[in-house]
């Protein structure tokens, strides 16, 4: 018999042991990121920056990513694993949103680099288009993704 799947908020509120912060090996990871160190960061570390954007703000993936690195003392923070992590707290706060609380991480102003919708966050390009709209950012079709216009004048400043 298998268990029962994970919803979104028990994914999110899983930590697997981290935060952590690893030294960028020499051999794969060098030629991509330098050197130094990288944190591993907690999904509800993630989370909790995602949170803190307030209406009308944006942030982007590459952003969490650097408040994350200066958070732990290391060079940066991992592309990959924060990326999840974004991904897992948007789908926690639909799931959260879908049973009544109101209160829910907003995130649809969390952007991929260079201001780009995320299309694997809940409701898709549609959903994403609409809070952003409501909110006051303009979104423009280039090619076959979209991007909020110029998004570095509502980017937020975080620590």
């Amino acid at each position: 018999m298998s268990k029962p799947k994970k919803s979104w908020r028990e994914k999110l509120a899983d930590s697997k042991g981290l935060p952590k912060v690893e030294t960028i090996d020499e051999k794969c990871m060098s030629a991509r990121w330098g050197s130094g160190t990288f944190v591993i960061p907690a999904p509800l570390e993630v989370d909790g920056v995602m949170r803190q954007v307030p209406k009308g703000k944006l942030i982007t993936i590459d952003e969490i990513r650097k408040i994350l690195a200066r958070k732990h003392g290391a060079n940066i923070a991992c592309p990959i694993t924060t990326g999840i992590f974004a991904w897992i707290a948007a789908h926690a706060a639909d799931e959260a949103a879908s049973q009544g609380e109101k209160r829910i991480t907003p995130y649809w102003r969390t952007l991929k680099t260079r201001g780009e919708l995320n299309p694997k966050y809940p409701g898709g390009i549609e959903n994403l288009k609409a809070r952003l709209t409501s909110e006051g950012h303009q979104i423009v079709q280039k090619g076959k993704r979209y991007l909020v216009r110029d998004f570095e004048r509502s980017l937020v400043a975080l620590e």
